[in-house]
């Protein structure tokens, strides 16, 4: 079986950094390869994953790009686009496996082709194409929740929700317990609706130390907020909601944390918290902690009910105002327990042998 898979032209694979669709890609294109399917990536030439061909137009990430006004750079995705259509048309092609929001399957909709597209954003975004979907593409999302607010047309034409992975889940059940310190961490981008306002209050009105890891906007580190657009949504975020209740002690930002700095931060933790404001749907932080060993405290919505076993392998709730008494409740959950349960169900072989069953089940029923 030969599959393209289009990771879209906006940054390597994997990523340097930030990435979360190219993170899911690197995670998936290795177990693929290892069952035997032929694996032509269609990316950016700087692009490092080990594949059997790599398909790119543009030398690095468009990224920084996105910034720009609309008229210069409309012509991005579809000059990558076009490039896997001329690559499609070469005839050996199996299945495209598409990850490029809204313009992947529009574009694939004029292949006869077997084309699976994965959906890995809020399903509310770009109603008048999910509202009117119809083509032979076939979709999946992350989570069930995801998809549970997907519109009609658009649910139609889903094949299921395949959740997500991480290479930390590898031997997860074997791995040495770590020592666990006295902070509870928020991973991931500080943005209104991973309600880091809410778990910094929370902080000081429970008497828990709380680190923030993830950058603000563009701003990796914080004295990158001096030069920020301050206009921009997130940094204003910050700059009212958040920084507040900042105080260097007892609320911490250390800004974005990569690799090994990481992975010791979250293992360290004695949870992770997600005070969140919105419906996640795929939750990649939400794994990787359970990996490490790190029970999960949250907001019972979006895909944390799925990932999150109660009372095992971490505590939900739907009460914000309940959600700091939760953090000393964990302190009593086996960290064990997370990393068997990751082990089981997130490392990237599962999710692999879910999406080869899906492209097979898909390739023996052509679209018409």
């Amino acid at each position: 079986m030969r599959v393209l898979v289009n990771a879209g032209p906006w940054l390597p694979v994997p990523p340097r950094g930030y990435g979360g669709i190219e993170n899911v890609v690197a995670t998936l294109v290795p177990e693929l390869r290892e069952l035997g399917v032929e694996v032509v990536l269609a990316t950016v030439a700087d692009s490092e994953l080990a594949v059997d061909e790599r398909l790119a137009v543009f030398a690095r990430g468009q990224f920084p790009l996105l910034q720009r006004p609309y008229n210069q750079v409309c012509g991005v995705v579809p000059a990558h686009q076009n490039a896997v259509l001329r690559r499609v048309a070469a005839g050996d092609i199996d299945l495209v496996h598409d990850h490029v929001e809204a313009a992947g399957p529009t574009t694939l909709a004029a292949l006869g082709l077997p084309s699976l597209h994965t959906l890995h954003w809020d399903l509310q975004k770009h109603p008048e194409l999910y509202g009117t979907f119809d083509s032979h593409v076939r979709v999946n999302g992350v989570s069930a929740d995801q998809l549970s607010h997907a519109p009609d047309a658009l649910r139609r034409h889903s094949v299921g929700h395949v959740h997500l992975a991480t290479p930390l889940a590898v031997g997860a059940d074997r791995r040495q317990a770590v020592r666990k310190e006295a902070y509870a961490v928020v991973l991931g981008r500080i943005t209104a609706g991973k309600g880091q306002d809410l778990a910094a209050r929370l902080a000081h009105e429970h008497r828990f130390d709380l680190v923030l890891a993830g950058p603000v906007g563009p701003c990796h580190n914080p004295e990158d907020l001096a030069t920020a657009d301050q206009q921009n949504p997130d940094v204003m975020y910050w700059r009212e909601k958040v920084a507040p209740y900042v105080d260097g002690a007892r609320v911490r930002w250390i800004g974005s944390v990569m690799g090994k700095a990481r992975d010791e931060l979250l293992a360290g933790a004695r949870v992770a918290l997600f005070p969140l404001r919105w419906n996640e749907p795929g939750g990649t932080a939400v794994v990787e902690s359970l990996a490490l060993g790190t029970p999960v405290v949250g907001i019972a919505r979006g895909c944390l009910p799925e990932l999150v076993e109660h009372g095992r392998t971490g505590l939900l709730t739907a009460d914000e105002d309940q959600l700091g008494e939760l953090i000393e409740a964990a302190d009593a959950l086996d960290e064990r327990e997370c990393r068997e349960e990751a082990a089981r169900r997130f490392t990237p072989a599962v999710m692999a042998a879910q999406y080869l069953r899906i492209y097979e089940r898909l390739i023996e029923q052509p679209p018409v």
